[in-house]
């Protein structure tokens, strides 16, 4: 929870030039060749044509005997109800427009900066089961085309033009290849990529795929130019290897959750819990520009694509999906 200590560091983070960005991260990684550059982009380097982007086979293991091979697609919407705000209830709670670019949302209605475990429990949500966690994401902008409503504007923080709406989202829990999953903790919060991958000296954090909807097999953290007709996807992974004890973690919101690796076998001390996956789809005119919301010195850059979720499914709806995914069957909430 946001806290005095916390905002003990935020003020000594701004008053030591850290940069608002580093201090609403709780992080210090916005150092590099281009920190501190003017907002800007995206670039034409950071688009690629679909096509000249190499086919891969499916990175995903495939399970083994004691493996937990379902999965669970929560049906939530596609933010049919507009829920935008620059708010991370996730990164910074607490702070009131913390994030400096616009999130769009699913699952529950009522998530702001301002949201506690208690509000989440009793909100409405968008999710036709009753899941009533928050998923959300940065928003993509045409900035060929103005804005006509307040959150199609970030005064200051160079993310403006028109949001362009998911034509799809889907919300899916997956098992693990090597192991039965354990159940998630209520209001456990978890965060996928990096929001200063531009800046930052490595990009062990970028996780966001880039596609198109007519070539599952490719995938790239560019902007990705699709052929008529096809949608522009991305693809979301968390971390899904828990350290037992944590529903949040220190300073970076990254140390109780960790990502397993590639054969699925996760960390020492930590367990596997479902794995959420958020893939979204969008109607992108063939060569039309589009741009990420992100912090001003991030440039807008797809790298920087990222996303948060606060799980607040209860104990028996979670039970629900571990059954699913332990017993591999495919369900629907």
């Amino acid at each position: 929870m946001w806290n005095e200590h916390r905002l003990l560091i935020l003020v000594i983070c701004l008053v030591l030039g850290g940069g608002l960005t580093a201090a609403v991260l709780g992080v210090s990684r916005v150092a590099g060749p281009d920190a501190g550059a003017a907002a800007g982009g995206p670039v034409a380097s950071d688009y690629v044509d679909i096509r000249d982007v190499p086919r891969v086979p499916a990175a995903a293991p495939a399970p083994g005997a004691e493996g937990s091979a379902g999965s669970m697609v929560v049906n939530c919407g596609r933010n049919e109800q507009g829920h935008y705000n620059e708010d991370n209830l996730v990164v910074s709670p607490g702070l009131t427009g913390g994030a400096h670019h616009t999130h769009a949302y699913v699952g529950n209605l009522s998530t702001n900066a301002l949201s506690t475990d208690a509000s989440l429990a009793a909100a409405a949500t968008s999710c036709t089961g009753g899941d009533r966690s928050t998923y959300y994401w940065p928003v993509l902008r045409r900035p060929d085309r103005a804005g006509t409503h307040a959150h199609e504007g970030s005064a200051g923080h160079g993310n403006v033009g028109e949001i362009v709406p998911e034509a799809s989202v889907l919300v899916e829990f997956r098992g693990n290849p090597v192991s039965k999953v354990v159940p998630m903790p209520r209001f456990l919060r978890g965060i996928t990529g990096d929001a200063v991958a531009f800046t930052a000296d490595s990009e062990a954090d970028v996780r966001a795929r880039w596609g198109c909807s007519g070539s599952p097999d490719r995938s790239t953290t560019r902007y990705p130019r699709c052929p008529a007709g096809e949608r522009v996807t991305r693809t979301l992974v968390f971390p899904s290897c828990w350290n037992g004890i944590d529903t949040t973690g220190a300073t970076t919101h990254r140390s109780h959750l960790r990502f397993p690796a590639a054969n699925g076998v996760c960390p020492n001390d930590t367990f596997p819990v479902p794995e959420l996956r958020v893939s979204l789809a969008y109607e992108i005119p063939p060569g039309l520009n589009v741009a990420l919301d992100s912090f001003p010195e991030q440039r807008h850059s797809p790298k920087t694509d990222h996303a948060m979720f606060v799980n607040a499914m209860t104990e028996r709806q979670m039970a629900g999906v571990v059954e699913c995914l332990n017993k591999n069957r495919n369900c629907r909430a």
